[in-house]
């Protein structure tokens, strides 16, 4: 994950923000609750799952109230089974419960989001191709899951429009070519990778002449993509993108392009079930 510090700033202020969302002026229906109530309490997975989304609820909590203790028996990354307890809670119980419905928002899309990508991951892993993300992610939670699509062992593309050029048919229109929307990237910023789409060989020939460092395939079936492949010998990296599903992943792997891009890892994402349950209450 190349967004260390950025992914920081973004617990801090998505926690802030969950609870402001959920808690607003106050949660009424914790106040039913006595203020001298201590509780413990455990999460646990109903399905198999990929955990994502450890350092949110550390935030939002510690946010919420300092005096809450968590006990992690899992990490981000590691596999939950059904029934597992992966964290346990202690502390006021009002605080328990007035948390815990945006930690489980987090937990539940974060982990879902690893575990569409750990299970895309699993079909292709003899292949060495690489998945990738897309900006096609939920509104306000860009960086969350791209670094949730890590911990499923995907790989990130750009994170936005200001760290890597994507040229695409409406950039190449409106430049005048592919090289020339290719050299006008390299004067504007050099350091930066460049890829260009294209959606013919023809047009995948003037990427290769114009010195692209990624070349996006787009929508080519399987056959023209094999030709692509070998007609790049390595001159390029090539990234297969479009119509890409559980059905169509492998076949598109074995092709031999070096990546694949699929907005269904953040877009479509599924929550994953886990459940919070009280276990034990105490009035100090």
């Amino acid at each position: 994950m190349q967004y260390r510090e950025a992914l920081a700033e973004d617990i801090r202020t998505s926690a802030a923000r969950l609870l402001a969302e959920d808690v607003g002026p106050g949660d009424i229906t914790a106040q039913l609750i006595p203020a001298k109530q201590w509780a413990w309490a455990r999460v646990v997975a109903r399905e198999d799952a990929v955990l994502c989304g450890v350092a949110w609820v550390d935030e939002l909590y510690r946010r919420l109230d300092p005096s809450v203790k968590l006990h992690w028996h899992a990490a981000d990354g590691d596999a939950l089974e059904p029934e597992e307890t992966f964290l346990e809670l202690e502390g006021p119980a009002r605080s328990l419960m007035t948390g815990e419905r945006a930690a489980l928002n987090l937990l539940q899309t974060l982990s879902g989001t690893a575990t569409r990508t750990r299970d895309y991951r699993a079909r292709v892993a003899d292949t060495g191709v690489a998945l990738l993300d897309t900006r096609k992610t939920l509104p306000g939670l860009r960086l969350a899951q791209k670094y949730a699509v890590t911990c499923g062992g995907g790989h990130n593309h750009r994170l936005g429009l200001h760290d890597a050029f994507l040229i695409k048919e409406n950039h190449i229109a409106a430049c005048g070519g592919i090289a020339k929307a290719v050299t006008a990237a390299r004067r504007i910023a050099s350091d930066l990778p460049v890829e260009v789409e294209v959606e013919t060989l023809d047009e995948l020939d003037a990427a290769l002449s114009a010195g692209a460092d990624t070349i996006m395939l787009d929508n080519f079936d399987l056959e023209t993509l094999r030709e692509a492949v070998t007609r790049t010998a390595g001159r390029s990296r090539l990234e297969a993108s479009g119509n890409v599903s559980e059905a169509t992943l492998r076949d598109i792997a074995d092709t031999g392009v070096d990546c694949i891009s699929i907005g269904a890892l953040t877009k479509d994402v599924k929550a994953v079930d886990l459940s919070m349950r009280v276990v034990r209450t105490e009035t100090l």
